[in-house]
């Protein structure tokens, strides 16, 4: 059961890669103007995943890494 979970978990997480990929090809003109905010924002769901590893909460962990990784991919 646990490894199920980890193994869906690491499956959507790479999943965020294209999406993040084709968020930034669409909204262009928004991330230029909010990009110190989008870094606040990986920032913040970084430290929230190490937070979640560490208490064990995988909904939590990578629920927020999911975040980090689309937000990070649409900056590039």
């Amino acid at each position: 059961m646990q490894l199920s979970n980890i193994l869906i978990g690491i499956f959507v997480l790479v999943l965020g890669f294209p999406l993040g990929d084709y968020l930034g090809r669409v909204t262009k003109d928004e991330l230029k103007s909010g990009q110190k905010w989008f870094k606040l924002i990986i920032t913040f769901s970084l430290i929230g995943g190490f937070v979640g590893l560490v208490l064990g909460d995988d909904v939590l962990m990578f629920s927020l890494f999911f975040i980090a990784i689309v937000t990070n991919r649409s900056l590039r």
